[in-house]
């Protein structure tokens, strides 16, 4: 690397940053993340322990991190946060005093030392440090979703390609056995030509969480660097806390981009689809009232070309809502074909026969006796299946199927979502070039520019 990135004190001003990032600038020749050279690491061998380091060390980065070390052959010797706080916890529960511990990421990924990096930051910083993991010769496992706007996504997957890293998406439900039964049952034919996928997420966090106003941070977190590339807001209470930031346009995109990348990763992957072709959405907070910039209640529809199993194309519907949670499988998807119907989540797939033509049916009675089931193996050794995977691909320098383009199209689906509901109307999406056709207005939701002086070059 050329030049040396200066530490970031834990209450930096913008303007103290940005003078510090120009100084970078006058030191190395550019601006921006664009900060390695190519490099070409010692990839860790069959028998070798693989070094990492966690960038992000709140719930979801210390929960990741724990089932990492459960695994053998690996070792956390470096934590990152800016929320000096969160920085000692990790820290501690990684090793202690002979982990080391950054305020800035940029600086653990100048150690040599460490082969990959799990990266759980919130989603708007989820891109930018994976190409930044990519240039400094880093393996890297981000969390979902991938990327805080649709057009994030390429880069990704092109910093992957350059730099020749194997990068995965935490989708972990991709690696779990009974999913990958279920996609090769409809791949099969199973069920027949499928019409219609339903999928929804429900929660109740009813009445919300109010209306807090805007105020000075606490003093641990460094809010400056955690807004980053965002477009700058004064900092809240209700972003930060976990189940609060998916709901800011700073941090997140609501439960259809956090949680639906679950669900339209699995639906994409076994219809044998990449996008579709319409997309139309209607929300509101009908039910929850506090700040929050998303709908806590959304319902959506998105059309799609004809595919393997759906010969002239299907119809997917997505449902959310944050205030009522009746259903017992409150996180599914179902798929409606002619020979049959799939209902799926993480307990179990259950398959259900059509009943023949003229006949009626009883749903209730046919949910409780389906004719084909697979219970799911309810152990913390299944979910971890997906961190075994990335190991493994580390190890034999193989591209995972969770790859960057996977998680760029199961990302996306909920972005489409949020721009039909921002613009109040149907919107036409081209997959193949990522924009939307005939409306100036929805395309230019696509790509959020990246405040300065964060830039995105591969």
């Amino acid at each position: 690397m050329s030049g040396q990135i200066k530490p970031m004190t834990e209450r930096t001003t913008r303007r103290q940053f940005l003078n510090n990032a120009a100084a970078t600038a006058t030191a190395t020749g550019f601006l921006g993340f664009h900060l390695y050279p190519t490099q070409v690491s010692a990839r860790p061998g069959p028998n070798d322990t693989i070094h990492m380091g966690l960038i992000g060390c709140g719930a979801q980065g210390s929960g990741g991190m724990r089932g990492f070390m459960k695994l053998p052959g690996v070792r956390f010797i470096a934590v990152c946060d800016v929320n000096s706080a969160r920085l000692a916890g990790g820290r501690q529960l990684a090793g202690g005093e002979k982990v080391a511990a950054y305020h800035d990421y940029r600086q653990l990924l100048e150690d040599k030392n460490i082969d990959a990096v799990l990266v759980a930051t919130q989603a708007h910083w989820h891109v930018p440090i994976t190409v930044h993991a990519c240039q400094a010769g880093k393996d890297v496992y981000v969390e979902k979703p991938l990327g805080n706007s649709i057009g994030e996504g390429h880069h990704a997957i092109q910093a992957a390609r350059k730099y020749d890293r194997i990068v995965q998406i935490g989708t972990q439900q991709h690696s779990r056995k009974h999913y990958q039964q279920a996609v090769d049952l409809i791949q099969a034919g199973r069920l027949g030509d499928i019409s219609e996928v339903k999928v929804w997420d429900y929660y109740n966090r009813a009445p919300g969480r109010g209306f807090p106003p805007d105020c000075e941070p606490p003093k641990e977190l460094d809010w400056e660097f955690y807004v980053g590339p965002a477009p700058y807001r004064a900092y809240n209470p209700n972003i930060y806390y976990r189940y609060g930031y998916d709901w800011y346009k700073l941090s997140g995109g609501g439960h259809q981009v956090a949680w639906g990348v679950h669900h339209f990763d699995i639906v994409l992957w076994a219809m044998g689809v990449s996008w579709p072709t319409k997309v139309s959405a209607l929300g509101g907070k009908y039910a929850i009232q506090d700040n929050r910039e998303w709908p806590s209640t959304l319902s959506g529809t998105m059309e799609f070309g004809p595919g393997p199993v759906a010969r002239h194309g299907f119809v997917l519907q997505y449902s959310m809502r944050m205030a009522s949670r009746r259903e017992q499988r409150a996180h599914a998807k179902c798929f409606l074909g002619t020979e049959a119907s799939m209902l799926l989540d993480r307990s179990r797939l259950s398959v259900v026969p059509e009943v023949a033509g003229g006949k009626k049916s009883n749903p209730a009675e046919g949910l409780i006796n389906p004719a084909e089931e697979v219970i799911a193996k309810d152990s913390a050794e299944e979910m971890r299946a997906h961190q075994v995977a990335f190991l493994e691909n580390v190890r034999q320098h193989v591209q995972p199927t969770a790859n960057m383009e996977t998680g760029h199209r199961a990302t996306n689906l909920g972005h489409l979502l949020n721009i039909s509901w921002q613009v109040g109307r149907t919107i036409r999406w081209d997959g193949e070039n990522d924009q939307v056709l005939d409306d100036p207005e929805a395309n230019a939701l696509v790509t959020r520019p990246y405040r300065e002086p964060w830039t995105l070059e591969v």
